[in-house]
């Protein structure tokens, strides 16, 4: 079976196994009830971001991990 004859039949199944949008762009993944902390039901959807929306994010981050960092070697208390 082809590429395409595949995407479509997911689709129009409305079932993705992989829990990959056609596009690829977000990915989803739904906790196992076993696994959810107090029966609360969890979900993780993750965006993939690509070129200068991606270096944006990247720089974002680092800007905050570094702020982070800061404030933790603040937080210390010397012996």
């Amino acid at each position: 079976m082809d590429q395409e004859k595949v995407r479509g039949n997911l689709e129009n199944s409305g079932h993705n196994p992989a829990g990959i949008s056609p596009n690829g762009r977000v990915i989803s993944y739904n906790v196992p009830e076993g696994d959810r902390p107090a029966g609360i039901k969890v979900r993780f959807k993750i965006r993939i971001a690509t070129g200068k929306r991606a270096q944006l994010i990247d720089a974002r981050q680092a800007a905050v991990i570094m702020e982070v960092l800061q404030w933790q070697r603040q937080q210390r208390t010397g012996p």
